[in-house]
């Protein structure tokens, strides 16, 4: 990370501006880049729905030199890159509610009560940084996901749970016939929230203040999709970057192998900017007996049982390898440094 990311605050990343780049930036060409833009700074976060069992991540001691557990040993490659925080829990504790204030801090119950809502840190970065690129962010998951991504508006963002569909949206263009049609749904789109926008403002004045809080949420999610429209308008006719990796089919894989390609399509997504925030979560019903385990679910449920703490051992280092093999690639790429 580096000094200027450290200086942002959770108010500057809502309320800032960033610029961007649609395609990646070769320095020994010259390229010139858009001002106040000399580094792009770019955000990954990585959540897990039932979280890690304390025991195997947290070293016993702290300061750089801590001996790394067996989640952590995976990374230790990236020991001077690699800062490790506890107490960061916002109070919230549960098997599996827990994950909804990673990046929000607050409960989801809550959200009604704050004027930004529960605006999870990965949006929040996506509007300081996003406005340039094809995807303000990528959201990306195994099964459904969890409960870690929301927007300004208090809506949760669904992950999206198939690698092929990821590919495509990252690297295929469509036709032209389709991308015509594409461009005449979005401007219907835009004319329809136009009247609904108009209509909701004309009742602002006959509502009591609660209903005018809800229809200034309303009125933000519609502002949201006004601008994602016009995002997307900005961005349909764009050609897309090449992949340097073979097509990725629509079949049938085990989730064990998904794990990598998400990582593996996100590295290139930062590499070639087509976004600068990313996202990767690992649901409730990831399959561990691809692994010759016990359901996740139940192991999570250990009960102190050796055995089950045993299992989860080999899981939660599954997943840090992953994520290790992620950071690597993106040393590799050179986009580690400012990510």
């Amino acid at each position: 990370m580096s000094n200027t990311a450290h200086r942002l605050t959770r108010r500057n990343l809502l309320h800032g501006a960033g610029l961007a780049l649609s395609l990646p930036v070769f320095q020994s060409l010259g390229q010139e880049r858009g001002v106040g833009d000399q580094s792009p700074r770019r955000l990954v976060c990585v959540g897990n729905h039932l979280g890690f069992y304390p025991g195997n991540f947290f070293p016993k001691a702290a300061g750089h030199n801590y001996v790394p557990t067996s989640t952590l040993k995976p990374l230790d490659m990236h020991r001077d890159a690699l800062t490790v925080f506890s107490n960061l829990d916002h109070g919230l504790n549960g098997g599996h509610g827990a994950v909804q204030g990673f990046l929000t801090s607050i409960k989801k119950e809550e959200a009604a009560g704050f004027p930004e809502k529960n605006i999870s840190l990965d949006q929040a970065a996506a509007e300081f940084v996003g406005s340039k690129t094809r995807f303000p962010s990528i959201n990306t998951g195994i099964v459904n996901g969890t409960d870690m991504c929301w927007t300004r508006a208090g809506v949760h963002v669904p992950p999206i749970n198939n690698p092929a569909m990821l590919f495509r949206g990252l690297f295929v263009s469509p036709p032209q016939s389709k991308a015509d049609v594409e461009r005449m749904r979005l401007e219907h789109r835009g004319s329809v929230l136009d009247v609904l926008r108009d209509s909701a403002r004309a009742l602002h004045r006959t509502l009591n203040a609660a209903d005018q809080d809800k229809l200034d949420q309303y009125l933000t999610s519609v502002r949201d999709v006004e601008r994602r429209l016009q995002m997307s308008k900005e961005w349909l006719h764009r050609p897309k970057p090449k992949p340097s990796i073979e097509e990725v089919l629509d079949e049938e894989r085990q989730q064990i192998d998904e794990v990598e390609l998400f990582y593996d399509l996100m590295a290139l997504a930062l590499q070639t900017d087509s976004t600068r925030v990313a996202t990767f979560e690992t649901g409730l019903g990831f399959r561990t007996s691809e692994l010759d385990l016990g359901s996740y679910h139940g192991l999570s449920h250990h009960g102190k049982s050796e055995d089950r703490i045993g299992q989860l051992q080999v899981v939660e280092a599954f997943l840090t390898t992953k994520l290790s093999n992620f950071l690597a690639r993106l040393k590799e790429a050179q986009v580690f440094d400012n990510t």
